[in-house]
């Protein structure tokens, strides 16, 4: 058998395994399975690992730029999300923007915006944890194309999706955790910010104020090669 058809025998399979994905939750997504994000989007957009695809007007898979060295993992897509397919287009989003502003981070150029779960689930409410292991497949290829050095988890189901730990979001805040050999931070949701508007030292939004200020400077200490990981 020739070199070219043994080549071409290979793309057919790996081209008929990508079509398997999507239809059923039992049927692994090998790291490396995707070449780009578009490949990655496509599937999302045809998927039914789980229930949740049922309903869907479109699988928000992400924004942002696609070599960026920080990325922020959110929960679920909410209405506006689902209606776009694009996360955080809110007002919660509206309040990301600001609060990476800040710090002089945006999604043009240092930030990748993506979510556990790439549909929407019905009013709302929090995937569940089998809807999560579903759609978790997407999110570290995503990971793996994008490459990022600081992953932001927002809100207590980004932490317990990816790294398994169950504390609440107020007891993790702020820490630095190592997983798979990235720099991760457990952070408020914007949402719940937006829920307590206050500024005063020790509220929410003066609690993210010191933790976006220490992405920052993690960022610039990696910039620099002088990154240490945490000891815990």
């Amino acid at each position: 058998m020739s070199s070219d058809i043994q080549l071409n025998l290979f793309d057919d399979f790996k081209s008929n395994q990508r079509q398997l994905i999507p239809t059923d939750a039992k049927i692994p997504i090998q790291s490396g399975t995707y070449n780009n994000m578009t490949e990655l989007a496509q599937d999302c957009n045809q998927c039914h690992r789980c229930g949740l695809g049922n309903n869907r007007t479109h699988a928000v898979v992400g924004r942002g730029h696609l070599q960026a060295p920080i990325m922020v993992i959110g929960e679920a897509p909410g209405q506006n999300e689902d209606e776009t397919g694009l996360p955080f287009v809110g007002r919660s989003g509206q309040l990301l923007e600001k609060i990476l502003a800040s710090v002089n981070l945006s999604t043009e150029h240092d930030v990748y915006i993506a979510n556990i779960n790439k549909c929407r689930p019905p009013n709302n409410r929090t995937p569940s944890p089998d809807e999560m292991a579903a759609c978790k497949p997407y999110l570290l290829e995503q990971i793996r194309l994008v490459d990022p050095k600081i992953i932001l988890l927002t809100g207590a189901t980004a932490v317990k999706g990816i790294i398994g730990d169950k504390r609440g979001i107020t007891k993790i805040r702020g820490q630095w955790l190592e997983w798979e050999g990235r720099l991760c931070m457990p952070v408020f949701h914007p949402s719940y910010l937006l829920r307590n508007p206050s500024k005063e030292a020790g509220a929410p939004k003066w609690l993210m104020w010191q933790d976006v200020q220490a992405v920052r400077a993690k960022l610039d200490e990696i910039s620099t090669n002088r990154v240490n990981f945490p000891d815990n």
